[in-house]
């Protein structure tokens, strides 16, 4: 028979796990309050009280294990990037694909980007954040369109990727979508046509454009 000591060693690899499991349900609770304010508030009125109340637990808990706005901001994007790189994974070479596939990712967290786009000139975090997405979705037009980027020389492609992040920004999709109110169908005819005219090799109507 197992002395007390022995039982309670036995038990303790359980209870860590349980407890680290009940940590990771507070993490996930506390980041879908913390995101679902950002979805619909300001930053600076997001308070760390309620995101405690809405996730059920403390303001130290929320301290602890984030730091503060900063660090849940952080941690929100690190999830909303897993989504976004998830949505927009495509092959190389499929201009439709594409195009659906960067809808796709706006039409879930579009409204949620504008609204921090829309405080960025205030909140540091906030600038560092969309610097980066700008960033990461110029990557991702070089990769999605390799094919038509890669044999051209290093001025030429520059141009053509320019003209292929624009097609797709998140603001032509805020324009049409958001702002005329037209169906996601148009919105795709029109980002098709976009990336269609960025990819056509014919010239300029004035020859000295470049």
């Amino acid at each position: 028979m197992k002395s007390t000591a022995e039982f309670a060693d036995a038990r303790r690899p359980y209870r860590q796990t349980a407890r680290a499991a009940a940590a990771e349900a507070n993490a996930t609770r506390i980041l879908a309050a913390f995101r679902e304010r950002l979805e619909r508030l300001w930053f600076d009125e997001i308070r760390l009280e309620d995101v405690a109340q809405d996730a059920g637990v403390t303001v130290q808990t929320v301290i602890r294990r984030f730091g503060g706005k900063d660090g849940l901001l952080d941690a929100v994007v690190d999830v909303i990037a897993s989504e976004i790189l998830a949505i927009r994974h495509t092959t190389p070479g499929d201009p439709r694909r594409a195009v659906r596939a960067v809808i796709e990712d706006y039409e879930v967290s579009g409204d949620l980007v504008m609204r921090v786009l829309a405080q960025e000139e205030r909140y540091p975090a906030l600038k560092r954040i969309t610097a980066v997405g700008r960033r990461e979705h110029r990557d991702w037009a070089a990769v999605a369109f390799a094919p038509w980027l890669d044999p051209l020389p290093a001025e030429p492609a520059r141009r053509r990727l320019d003209a292929l992040v624009v097609a797709t920004d998140l603001y032509v999709w805020q324009l049409i979508r958001r702002d005329m109110g037209r169906p996601v169908e148009e919105l795709q005819a029109l980002m098709d046509r976009l990336v269609d005219a960025a990819l056509s090799d014919q010239p300029h109507l004035n020859p000295d454009r470049p």
